[in-house]
């Protein structure tokens, strides 16, 4: 992208960023990439007997641990479409914790998701300042707000908590729920099919099935941030205004964009949407506030955001296998995970395959070589030890960053210092 020679009405969407490099996938051909997944993940259960990788509850499960997750990595995917990368998305989860917990326990839940979205964007505000105004290096800035963060609630916890009932250094009281909902009729009709153990529909079933039992109404709002994102990114004069910051900013400022305003709006809603996430730990998977609950979310949200190509479907794809992968742990985690065993394996053998078809004969034998190894683990062990249950997401999310790393764009000036009036 070029600065232009003439002036442009910026209220029109004609400052195009650059679209991502290499091909992408249409939806039909996604979607038939998700249905050989969930088709070889079927045959797996068969084989292994292991019905819980599919079942509704597991299914149910995973969608709400994905939910925090997507929303760490929509706040990240804001943040660097505008150009400032966001390390400090664990720090203002933290921050979304512990204030939508200390607000939700006195004044009820839906108060506590306010002030903790509040929390959040006081941690990106601060980000903001320094990253756009100071020009401080942008992983050093957010490193910080992860200490602050962390240093922060440790301080104020016991202020707060202690001397109210259930309320300890590090535990807040009890907060009431946000409520439930599950579709009458479609959810018991999904989790009989699912119990069926039937190749591919019932596992379809199962999938279907955990997204609507048990579904919390934030669960519901975190989804429809999705889309909303898409359509304002991508559809409208703000949204191109602002990613037009973080592809040439020097371009988009002789327009008459305001970068730094458009910086600031993007991180700190980046930081709300990150405590959001918070509070989705705080109210709804846990009633409570707990030191230490986000545990790396932040992390893995940017992960999940890498891994989408800073696009908000691929993101969501990304949330949702983690998020999967961690619900491993809460339900028959060595029985299930000894199980994607033999799914990794096949997977890295077609992987393989398609290597050699490309012609790419080095990576095949290396592919087709750790496929052979994963499958001698599945086939000389009954289980695994619970370390390779709790380390599946952490490993999973290093394993699909690695692959995934030749395709992926991110904004051009993504991370990098701008000064206003610096193209002329």
């Amino acid at each position: 992208m070029t600065a232009p020679t003439s002036a442009v009405d910026v209220n029109q969407p004609t400052l195009q960023p650059a679209a991502p490099t290499g091909r992408r996938l249409s939806w039909p051909v996604l979607l038939l990439v998700i249905a050989g997944a969930l088709a070889l993940t079927s045959i797996v259960r068969i084989i292994t007997g292991a019905d819980g990788i599919t079942n509704v509850s597991q299914m149910s499960t995973a969608l709400q641990l994905a939910v925090p997750i997507g929303l760490a990595g929509l706040g990240g995917l804001w943040a660097e479409r505008a150009g400032v990368v966001n390390i400090g998305l664990e720090g203002m989860m933290i921050l979304g914790t512990w204030f939508g917990a200390w607000a939700g326990f006195q004044w009820g839940p839906w108060t506590g998701v306010v002030v903790g979205i509040i929390g959040g964007c006081i941690g990106g505000i601060l980000h903001a300042i320094a990253t756009v105004t100071f020009r401080v290096n942008h992983i050093v800035s957010g490193v910080a707000i992860n200490i602050l963060a962390l240093g922060i609630t440790r301080y104020l916890a016991p202020l707060a908590f202690e001397g109210h009932a259930g309320g300890s250094a590090k535990q807040s009281p009890a907060i009431d729920s946000l409520g439930h909902f599950t579709v009458p009729g479609l959810s018991d009709g999904l989790r009989d099919l699912n119990n069926q153990g039937w190749f591919f529909v019932s596992d379809i079933a199962g999938l279907l099935g955990g997204l609507v039992t048990n579904v919390s109404w934030l669960t519901l709002i975190a989804v429809a941030l999705i889309p909303a994102t898409w359509w304002i990114l991508w559809r409208t004069a703000f949204g191109l205004r602002l990613r037009s910051c973080g592809e040439n900013p020097v371009a988009a400022e002789s327009l008459g964009v305001n970068v730094y305003k458009y910086k600031y709006i993007a991180v700190i809603i980046s930081g709300g949407l990150a405590g959001l996430g918070g509070v989705f730990l705080s109210i709804v998977a846990n009633p409570f506030y707990l030191e230490g609950q986000v545990s790396g979310r932040g992390y893995i949200g940017l992960a999940a955001m890498i891994f989408g190509n800073w696009m908000p479907g691929g993101l969501a794809l990304g949330a949702g296998l983690f998020g999967y992968t961690d619900s491993l742990n809460l339900r028959g985690g060595s029985t299930n995970v000894h199980a994607l065993l033999l799914l990794g394996a096949l997977l890295l053998i077609i992987g393989a395959i398609w290597l050699v078809i490309r012609k790419k004969y080095a990576p095949s034998m290396i592919t087709a070589v750790v496929g052979a190894l994963v499958y001698t683990w599945y086939a000389t062990t009954n289980e695994v030890p619970n370390q390779v249950v709790s380390a599946t997401p952490y490993v999973v999310t290093l394993v699909v960053l690695t692959l995934s790393a030749q395709r992926l764009r991110m904004p051009k000036a993504d991370g990098l210092p701008y000064r206003k009036g610096q193209g002329k």
